[in-house]
């Protein structure tokens, strides 16, 4: 039996396959170990993964595999690992970066560059089996450039600044009634800043009619390109494969930037779950 998991900040997606080769399939929310603790994630485990699958037999040998955002460093992985342990004790357990999920996922067993861009963003240069160049994330604060987090970041500025049209700035105001107070007590003192900022990716994408939405996103991914995947080897030469909500929706607009860079776009996917249960099952590891 295999258990997969991609999780981001936002929210986690799991695929259990059995031993009939029938595939189970939920959506519990995210975690981040560089803002969650293990018992957030056992709670989450218990409480959303468990009664998930309460009608499948888990109390068996299962090969998890668990590919999750702030999962680069062994710290963070035994966050992660001892909460699995605990709930699945006679498992094996392999813990992977929410960037190889990405790259496995649409690059197979081939050689590409990879960019997730969803609530965060991070990017690398793939060989076909491991990844062998990361462009680093530094988070929502100093990085994170073309993400969720990065456009909502980048447009609550702009309409606190008030450099938004007035047209659209009372839009947005009629419909979230923020102001300076509520918007930096949320960001500097409440959990999850990031998936915070990123809820307003949305309102961007809703309003695209807008061209200063369309030019606040294309500058964003201006960002992403320039900081990092014109940095990566082979960005001439090799496609570009996207993963997340923000490279998905906003798809247009990252391929016309990619054109404008010189850089060939591959595939762009929502969600990286389907590739990842293909690639195990193909593989067997």
């Amino acid at each position: 039996m295999i258990l997969i998991a991609d999780s981001g900040s936002s929210k986690t997606d799991w695929r259990l396959i059995d031993d009939s080769n029938q595939i189970h399939q939920c959506t519990t929310q995210g975690f981040n170990p560089y803002f969650q603790s293990s018992d957030d994630f056992l709670s989450i485990i218990k409480n959303e993964l468990l009664k998930s699958f309460s009608s499948v037999n888990l109390n068996t040998t299962i090969q998890i595999f668990y590919y999750g955002a702030g999962c680069g460093t062994d710290a963070k992985k035994e966050i992660v690992k001892q909460a699995l342990k605990k709930e699945f004790p006679d498992s094996t357990i392999s813990i992977h970066s929410d960037l190889l999920a990405a790259a496995r996922a649409t690059c197979g067993n081939k050689n590409g560059l990879v960019t997730i861009l969803g609530t965060g963003a991070n990017s690398c240069y793939y060989d076909g089996m491991n990844i062998v160049e990361n462009s680093p994330s530094l988070g929502y604060v100093l990085g994170d450039e073309g993400s969720g987090a990065h456009i909502g970041k980048t447009f609550i500025a702009a309409y606190l600044n008030k450099e938004l049209p007035e047209e659209l700035s009372n839009r947005f105001y009629q419909r979230f009634q923020l102001n300076k107070d509520v918007v930096l007590d949320t960001v500097y003192r409440k959990p999850n800043p990031n998936r915070y900022l990123a809820t307003f990716s949305k309102f961007v994408y809703q309003n695209l009619k807008e061209p200063t939405m369309v030019n606040l996103v294309a500058n964003c991914f201006e960002e992403l390109f320039e900081k990092h995947i014109l940095k990566l080897a082979d960005h001439r030469a090799l496609p570009l494969n996207c993963v997340g909500s923000v490279a998905y929706y906003y798809s247009n607009i990252l391929r016309a930037v990619a054109l404008k860079k010189g850089i060939s776009m591959g595939t762009i996917i929502e969600s990286p779950i389907a590739g990842l249960s293909l690639y195990h099952q193909e593989n067997k590891i």
